[in-house]
């Protein structure tokens, strides 16, 4: 057990966390025209041809940054310094590079929340984001990281949730009678709300299984059950999650509610879910599920790798995956994805520009890393491997007619922690009904961006 979870924490830090900033050194040289040459600079710098790049520790983008640094220098000439950076540090460490202009990094891998806070000092790069780019990443991806109508990033992988269930449960002959006598349907990974909860109450309350809950509801203090919340926001049928295009908060709008009170409902239905549930999120709903506790959970689509792995789960062998449920709007998540970026202050942007291209080129690499990558040519060509073929439903789930970003917002580390974070607790804690929650948690959100 405490190699399990050892595990599945080294895992869900890789999963939920992602970092860092950067711009290499040294002040920006005139070349032999008069004008600014940010390449040709560097080179006069003592013949400097090296790249800095910032990565998180022990996350999939230093890995391939390693993987691919002598294919780099062997194309470029350039060689890759990888300056790895705690996650805890690391937004603020990127802070004070934009802030300051220092130079320190070329290009750092960044979580897509943080744009809308840096992208002022970010180097802009849709001069590299040619159509044949575009059409093979993701809807969205772009959208992403385009703010006042300049791209800032690159994608290295993008991600959501999806379902993740126990084949041996829902094949097994005496469970599917029982269901249908109970429902009136079938058994198989629910597709919507109601068939979601219907599972979750069967097997929650299943006397031959009795160890055993439905899924798991996440309500611990933290951005990930945010996340929850909003993936079934869009599929109740919202077009603009917490604040709308202009601006305007509708945090409590009927969608927001109607999210929320399903998750309360399944809180509410005996045996469905765990009682904890102010205290789960992923890393506890992937425990629970690998202990062999759990009948599905909505997950991160990497899990389905661990989840099949025998040496970190109880019931590897017996793991499907589906897409997200839908509600009325559909399929809808809101996704997770990592952007390469480079800061103005470095002096090779050309070369960083290079470098990027470079590992678009590459991003297979962070299949075999992270089991997710950004582009879709890659989703269908791993897809079709049984390791890996939880890509195909979160292929699905990631084109889903309601899949869409958060609100580009430089606030919204505040509005999550001081508005969003409290409105899920109280509700689901039995505090306060979803409506006067997000009430209140609207009149929080005005004061932040007022």
């Amino acid at each position: 057990m405490k190699k399990k979870l050892l595990f599945l924490i080294s895992l869900l830090f890789i999963a939920v966390l992602l970092a860092a900033c950067g711009g290499d050194s040294n002040d920006s040289n005139e070349g032999v025209d008069g004008e600014n040459n940010d390449s040709e600079a560097a080179e006069e710098n003592d013949g400097d041809k090296t790249l800095t790049v910032l990565v998180e520790g022990g996350s999939p983008a230093e890995t391939v940054a390693k993987e691919t640094s002598d294919s780099f220098k062997e194309e470029t000439g350039y060689e890759v310094v990888i300056e790895s950076v705690p996650y805890t540090g690391v937004y603020d460490r990127m802070r004070t590079e934009l802030t300051t202009g220092a130079g320190a990094f070329d290009v750092a891998t960044i979580d897509t929340i943080w744009l809308p806070a840096l992208y002022k000092g970010l180097e802009p790069i849709q001069d590299i984001v040619t159509d044949e780019i575009s059409e093979d990443l993701f809807p969205g991806l772009i959208d992403g990281a385009t703010i006042e109508e300049n791209v800032y990033g690159l994608p290295t992988w993008t991600n959501s949730k999806i379902l993740l269930y126990r084949t041996d449960l829902f094949e097994d002959e005496n469970n599917k009678s029982k269901f249908e006598a109970e429902f009136g349907y079938e058994l198989a990974p629910p597709e919507d709300w109601q068939q979601y909860q219907d599972v979750a109450s069967f097997f929650g309350n299943n006397e031959d299984h009795p160890d055993l809950y439905g899924t798991t509801v996440f309500g611990a203090s933290s951005g990930d059950s945010v996340a929850s919340w909003l993936d079934h926001v869009a599929q109740a049928g919202a077009d603009n999650l917490v604040l709308n295009g202009s601006g305007e908060v509708v945090v409590n709008d009927q969608y927001h509610v109607a999210a929320l009170d399903m998750l309360n409902e399944l809180v509410s239905a005996e045996g469905s879910v765990p009682e904890n549930t102010l205290e789960t999120a992923s890393a506890e709903t992937a425990e629970l599920f690998y202990n062999g506790n759990l009948a599905m959970m909505l997950a991160w689509g990497h899990f389905y790798v661990p989840a099949n792995d025998p040496d970190t789960s109880g019931v590897a062998g017996n793991v499907g995956a589906a897409p997200m449920i839908s509600g009325e709007a559909g399929i809808g998540v809101v996704p997770g994805p990592w952007y390469q970026v480079i800061p103005s202050s470095s002096t090779k942007k050309d070369i960083a520009k290079e470098y990027l291209e470079f590992m678009y080129g590459k991003n297979e690499l962070y299949a075999d890393a992270l089991g997710v990558a950004a582009r879709q040519s890659v989703f269908e060509e791993y897809g079709q491997e049984e390791k890996y073929s939880h890509l195909t439903p979160l292929a699905t789930t990631l084109n889903g007619e309601q899949t869409q970003n958060r609100p580009s917002t430089d606030k919204w580390q505040e509005i999550e922690s001081e508005a969003l974070i409290p409105a899920v607790q109280k509700v689901l804690g039995g505090q306060m009904t979803a409506q006067d929650a997000l009430d209140e948690a609207k009149e929080v959100i005005e004061g932040i961006v007022n």
